[in-house]
């Protein structure tokens, strides 16, 4: 398996002070594809952005994703070009609505939610390409305003996209970021809703819940409690929509009592996690990958042994 293919996702489960020794690991063993999640309310996106950065010194970094409601797009172009000045050709910003949950326990909330996005996304590009902007959008106004330091390499810009309007719509990124829970069925629909019509057709990550160890069962019951916490936060969505047990997971949802955790079954954990021995889960990665992500973001677990996980991970996908 090409571990230029293979990244690790760092973020709400990965305490600040530890980031930075856990991203020089990573780099060492030969992993060059780096995420961070801006996860409501652990570690803020750029911070945790600058120190995947400042702590590897090839490595592309990516922030996937930031919510298009918590900073307006001047800021987060802003932003997005001092990073991407201070670290030429390695700088990844994805940009989408964000966890529903959360802003609307900060009260943000948009009139057209993919509107917004989009809008975000093409003032986003406008401003790093030097353009002035002096209008109103759905959501943001911009009264003649522009960015005094321009990036000499234009970061890359991604979508964070789940249902398949927004899909659509992404392929005018430079990549489409999917989310967790994304398993072979829904990796092929989303990549024909992306189309490769375009000139440059993005490159399209996938997020995924992972977890290695020669016990298959320590393994599964590594990301079970994950899996059943996406599960019930997106069981109406395509990521479950797309996959075989569409019925089975949402009447149990809805069934759910307040405060009830999702019980989750194996079968389950193999459509929407890789989980397993090195065999099984270099198998399993190798399935989402010719299913048509370019690339997978693991999100390592147990994350308290997160250093042994990245040190597996690194045997079964070639690294040193």
């Amino acid at each position: 398996m090409n571990r230029d293919r293979v990244g690790v996702v760092f973020g709400s489960l990965t305490p600040p002070e530890t980031l930075i020794r856990s991203a020089r690991l990573a780099e060492q063993l030969g992993i060059q594809e780096l995420w961070f999640s801006e996860d409501c309310f652990f570690t803020g996106g750029f911070s945790g952005l600058t120190q995947l950065l400042a702590s590897t010194e090839r490595a592309r970094a990516g922030l996937g994703l930031v919510s298009v409601l918590t900073r307006h797009p001047a800021v987060l172009a802003m932003e997005t070009a001092g990073m991407a000045r201070m670290y030429p050709g390695r700088v990844r910003i994805a940009v989408g609505l964000g966890n529903t949950h959360w802003l609307d326990q900060m009260g943000l909330t948009a009139r057209r939610p993919l509107t917004t996005v989009l809008e975000t996304f093409d003032a986003l590009r406008d401003l790093l390409h030097g353009a002035e902007l002096d209008k109103r959008t759905d959501a943001h106004r911009f009264a003649r305003i522009g960015l005094e330091f321009l990036p000499e390499v234009q970061p890359e810009l991604w979508i964070g996209a789940v249902n398949a309007r927004a899909l659509r719509a992404a392929g005018r990124a430079d990549g489409v970021l999917l989310s967790a829970l994304s398993g072979e069925s829904y990796i092929f629909w989303a990549k024909q809703q992306i189309g490769t019509d375009a000139p440059r057709p993005p490159r399209i990550t996938a997020y995924v819940l992972a977890s290695i160890d020669d016990d298959e069962h320590v393994a599964r019951n590594a990301v079970r409690d994950a899996v059943g916490f996406f599960l019930t936060a997106e069981a109406h969505s395509a990521l479950v929509g797309q996959s075989r047990f569409e019925t089975e997971v949402r009447s149990r949802v809805a069934s759910l009592a307040p405060n009830e955790r999702l019980a989750v079954e194996d079968e389950w954990l193999d459509e929407f996690a890789v989980a397993g021995t090195p065999a099984q889960v270099r198998n399993r990665l190798e399935g989402l990958l010719s299913a048509g992500a370019d690339s997978v973001g693991l999100w390592l677990f147990p994350s308290g042994d997160h250093d042994r996980q990245l040190r597996r991970l690194a045997e079964l996908s070639g690294g040193t």
